[in-house]
């Protein structure tokens, strides 16, 4: 069985992964043994990921590229082919959310958050897909979110990007599985971050809000997202084509009964 979920030999690119929820999926694919590749935009953020990495007995491969920018991505993507060979998997995690009220909102920074949530997943896929349509399969996994199901105030741009990423999921899992490539989702929940500490503390109307309707009654934690991502990354999914799998605790399964009611 462990054979299902082993990853050596295999070589996966994360975009986003200097830190965070891409960082904690990146190491899962990491320990189980793929050769590992992780995008990001900052140099000094790279340097400290790396060493993070490393800290963590994973050898991990930087590279430093804009995800939107499609010259930028085939380069790269083309030097990571030269090195290591064809990505075998691609994690698209790098993303942005603006919180903006949608009648405030400038279409620039709409457009922004878009390119960046929905178009840049597109040409992350596209230009692995050729190596893995070549080599006989693959497997891509776009990292949604509650808001592919969900509306919530102030964040329209993020929710129609993130929406029409559960559906450019569903539509690439039915153009390439003839070329035994399998393209799935993960839609994590909320987690706890370094970007959600100021407000994961007891009587924060926030905190106390996401404990209380999530019927886990907590936060996520990074490493709840490992198992998702090693099973799709894995043999064992070969057969799990343009599926969504929300690692949220189950607040999406209710209509919000507190934690903890009877």
């Amino acid at each position: 069985m462990k054979e299902l979920f082993d990853l050596t030999g295999k070589v996966a690119l994360v975009t986003g992964a200097t830190h965070g929820l891409g960082m904690a999926m990146a190491k899962a694919l990491g320990k189980s043994g793929a050769t590992l590749i992780v995008n990001g935009h900052t140099p000094a953020k790279m340097e400290s990921a790396i060493k993070a990495y490393k800290e963590d007995g994973i050898e991990a491969h930087g590279y430093l590229f804009d995800v939107t920018d499609e010259a930028a991505v085939d380069k790269n993507i083309s030097e990571m082919e030269a090195k290591f060979g064809t990505i075998d998997i691609l994690v698209n995690n790098a993303g942005m959310i603006q919180r903006t009220p949608a009648m405030e909102m400038e279409v620039a920074d709409f457009a922004k958050v878009v390119n960046m949530d929905l178009v840049s997943p597109f040409l992350m896929a596209k230009r692995v897909s050729k190596g893995m349509k070549e080599k006989g399969g693959g497997k891509i996994i776009n990292i949604c979110s509650m808001m592919s199901e969900l509306g919530r105030n102030t964040v329209s741009a993020y929710a129609a990007a993130k929406g029409g990423l559960k559906m450019l999921t569903r539509n690439l899992a039915t153009e390439w599985a003839k070329y035994n490539i399998q393209v799935n989702g993960i839609g994590p929940g909320y987690f706890a971050t370094e970007q959600t500490a100021p407000i994961r503390v007891d009587g924060h109307p926030f905190n106390d809000f996401i404990v209380n309707r999530t019927p886990a009654g907590r936060w996520g934690d990074p490493e709840d997202l490992q198992g998702t991502t090693i099973f799709l990354a894995s043999k064992a999914s070969d057969f799990v084509n343009g599926q969504i799998v929300y690692v949220d605790g189950g607040i999406l399964a209710t209509i919000g009964k507190p934690y903890g009611e009877e």
